[in-house]
């Protein structure tokens, strides 16, 4: 009752309370009433010779928020639409404007803009970057999270916004709950330009799932242009001591009412990977390791899209996404064990892995406007299945003390099944106060069953040490509120509590029963308040405060106990008996005209998750790889961005963030204590050589990095591409440069609970290769038919 007393009773005095505020709204908005997101608004004062230059929001508004009364000029722009040019006196009983815009109905020959919109903004609670500036060099969605500021993309362990979790990734406001790979894989995917925008959410509101403490990263694809048919195809190459390539296309038609999409992609990527280590603990003598790994991976990618709009302020959508997947590793080993000078094991070994994989989800939606300001009813609902059917097979061949072969072969195969129903409520009233409210239902099933042999002479035996049987379930069910209203003083403040009850059902049958149970409730409170500052040369500089508390629920490739043979001396198992991670995170942050520059926040964790290196209790010569609640921990940190924004011939952004955590909790048993900082520096640059010559240039640099318990050194990548557009912008070809002074070498020290580990890895990231794009729609008259630009892909 006490958390209700701390946030509802705020949130409902805030509902009666008097507003002051007095704001410039100006909507833009197409025939059917849909808002054009970043339609280019420019006043001009005709008193003092002003001139601003502002883009419509998600919602197709503009909110000012000390706009002086008098006479302005006023132009509304949108690619595809005519441009409306008026005048407009603005005084304190006429402060709203609404303009509606007709389409063209002519062929697009060139696309000239205008103003400079910012490639990344401050929009309340999240910040939103423009994918147009980074399109030209860009084949992917993933290459477009690799070059975005401030996001650190590892192929292997996910995109993080901060240096402890990774992001949870969205597809148009959907979770995409699936395995790091496969989510990479689809973003791999994806065409470039396809994207509408990214939406970077550090901390999320209650309106989300309480499961985000490492940020959300929304990716929304364009959809309900009003723009006939348009499409690309796109293919490339690029080589480092393993090849990748790649090919696809993308086709929509658009029409007033109705609206479909498909697209079909194919990639192969390889990747050679270097490791070496060396590992002792306390009972044993010192472990070296050196691999070298080869993966390669075959996708096939395709999706379909529908989407109806009727007259009476109905939507009804569908997408569906379709995957195949043949992920195949074979790691090559040598082992040696060393007591002082003297070896007194060595081996050489070979594992190999080939794990198909298949999935398909389907995304339904029905959303009703309830009135022009912005109150709605939003229905979804998803459900899918993926199904892996993995085999492994490896030969230890021992050369010292004598010669020996051991041989095994094992099968793995996991199914899911998953059901998502979510309804949201928006209501607005006077323009400045939000109520918004939502229900969810999360269903999840997990069965997997490892069988692993021994070859005998008379045949294959069950090698039950590594055989295993476990099923897995969860029903997550959540609800939320949450309440945004404008104050005197330009104040705004935004409150909310969202609920989450989690009942988990695991039960491993084999080899030995570990069943477990967890039926628990938990409660989420969010905060954020917002307030215009003051403005610098007729800037407004804008200050936000949020608090979230979060948690980090132990997934299903946590807690199954199924053993993965990874070198005779290491294997990776799950832990049943983990328990939820919880953080409150409380962060103060300025943008400048809508730009974020300043953040400084605190993170306070418990029952911290980690990936963590133990002895096994049986033989004291080998350890695995396995997930443990290992105490608690305290993150500081405070983030810079500054940046010319796109629109003339350079631009650029250069940010930096730094990170102070400390840790205290146990460690294999053993009590631990410490403390580590580190930075991380990140740029971007564009330069316009000509009107169809681009260079460009990002990367970025961490020093002193964590993850998890391991101790990272010094490292980082700068990458070049060359740019050069044909055909009216319509054919993009790129050729560029990944990691060119080759310096993604990651090398990390673990020195915990009484295991010492230390090595180093390079996976194959140096890279060169080139890209091409070709973009291609007709007019939505028959007769006209033609080719027209699309800029940025589209």
């Amino acid at each position: 009752m006490r958390l209700f007393s701390y946030v509802l009773i705020p949130v409902f005095s805030l509902w009666f309370s008097v507003s002051i505020a007095q704001k410039t709204e100006i909507t833009v908005s197409d025939k059917e009433k849909n808002p054009l997101v970043a339609a280019l608004v420019t006043l001009k004062n005709t008193s003092i010779a002003s001139e601003e230059n502002h883009f419509t929001e998600s919602n197709g508004k503009v909110v000012l928020n000390q706009l002086a009364s008098g006479n302005y000029l006023i132009e509304v722009s949108y690619l595809g639409f005519e441009t409306i040019s008026d005048s407009i006196t603005i005084q304190k009983d006429n402060h709203t404007f609404k303009f509606v815009l007709e389409p063209t109905g002519q062929i697009i020959d060139e696309i000239k803009i205008v103003g400079k919109r910012p490639l990344l903004r401050q929009e309340g609670d999240k910040v939103i970057i423009d994918p147009e500036p980074l399109l030209g060099f860009s084949t992917n969605t993933l290459e477009v999270l690799e070059a975005t500021p401030g996001l650190l993309v590892d192929p292997e362990g996910g995109i993080f916004l901060n240096n402890a979790n990774p992001a949870a990734i969205h597809i148009n406001g959907r979770e995409q709950r699936i395995g790091t790979q496969d989510i990479m894989n689809m973003l791999r995917s994806l065409p470039p330009g396809n994207i509408l925008k990214i939406e970077v959410l550090r901390n999320p509101s209650a309106k989300y799932d309480a499961a985000s403490s490492g940020g959300i990263i929304n990716i929304v694809l364009k959809k309900g242009v009003k723009l006939g048919q348009y499409g690309s195809v796109n293919a490339g190459m690029n080589q480092g001591r393993e090849g990748s390539c790649f090919g696809g296309f993308s086709f929509n038609h658009t029409g007033q009412k109705s609206g479909f999409s498909f697209q079909l992609n194919y990639n192969h990527n390889a990747v050679a990977e270097d490791f070496s280590s060396q590992r002792n603990t306390l009972n044993t003598p010192t472990l070296r390791q050196v691999n070298d790994n080869t993966r390669k991976n075959d996708n096939i990618f395709a999706s379909l899209g529908y989407d109806y709009t009727s007259k009476k302020d109905h939507q009804l959508t569908y997408f569906g996404t379709f995957q195949g997947n043949l992920n195949t590793l074979i790691s090559v080993q040598s082992n040696t064990y060393d007591q002082g000078l003297e070896t007194i094991f060595s081996s050489n070994n070979q594992i190999n892995n080939r794990n198909p994989f298949f999935s398909h989800r389907h995304d339904l939606g029905w959303l009703k406007k309830l009135d022009t300001i912005g109150s709605e009813i939003d229905v979804k609902l998803s459900l899918g299945q993926s199904f892996l059917d993995g085999q492994q097979d490896y030969v230890f061949g021992q050369i010292i003390p004598f010669p020996a072969t051991l041989t095994g072969n094992g099968d793995i195969v996991n199914t899911r099944n998953f059901l998502t129903a979510q309804i949201d409520f928006t209501k607005k009233w006077d323009k400045i106060v939000l109520l918004e409210a939502g229900l969810k239902g999360d269903i999840q099933k997990f069965d997997n069953r490892t069988d692993f042999f021994l070859p005998v002479s008379s045949g294959n035996v069950p090698d039950t040490s590594r055989s295993n049987r476990f099923t897995y379930q969860d029903n997550i069910f959540a609800a939320y509120t949450q309440l945004s209203r404008d104050l005197p003083l330009k104040i705004t403040v935004k409150a909310g509590v969202r609920a989450e009850t989690t009942n988990m059902l695991g039960e491993q049958k084999f080899p030995s029963d570990t069943s477990f149970t967890v039926n628990r409730i938990d409660f989420f409170p969010y905060l954020f308040l917002s307030r215009d500052l003051f403005k610098i040369a007729g800037y407004p500089l804008k200050a936000f405060a949020i608090y979230r508390k979060t948690l980090n629920r132990p997934s299903y490739q946590n807690l199954n106990p199924a053993i993965e043979i990874l070198d005779p001396f290491n294997y990776s198992s799950g832990n049943p008996t983990l328990a939820p991670q919880f953080t409150d995170n409380f962060e103060f942050n300025v943008s400048f005209d809508d730009n974020p520059i300043f953040a400084i926040g605190r993170n306070y964790t418990t029952g911290i998750i980690s990936n963590v290196l133990y002895e096994d209790p049986n033989r004291a010569d080998i350890t695995f790889n396995t997930f443990d609640n290992i105490g608690k921990s305290k993150e500081t940190y405070f983030r810079l961005v500054g940046a010319i924004p796109p629109g003339g011939k350079y631009f650029f952004v250069v940010g930096t963030q730094y990170n102070h955590s400390e840790y205290e909790g146990l460690y294999n048993g053993q009590p631990i204590s410490f403390s580590r900082g580190s930075w991380r520096f990140f740029t971007f640059h564009n330069w316009k050589i000509t009107k169809t010559w681009r260079l460009s240039m990002f990367g970025f640099l961490l020093t002193k990095g964590q993850q998890n318990f391991l101790e990272l050194e010094n490292f980082g990548q700068l990458n070049l591409t060359l740019n050069k557009s044909f055909l009216n912008d319509r054919l993009q070809i790129s050729v560029f440069g990944r990691d060119i002074f080759r310096t993604m070498e990651n090398r990390f020290v673990l020195d915990q609970g009484g295991i010492f580990f230390e090595g180093a890895r390079y996976s194959d990231n140096q890279r060169w290769g080139m890209t091409m794009r070709y973009s291609f729609g007709m007019n939505q008259k028959k007769e006209q038919g033609n080719i027209f630009n699309m800029p940025g892909g589209e």
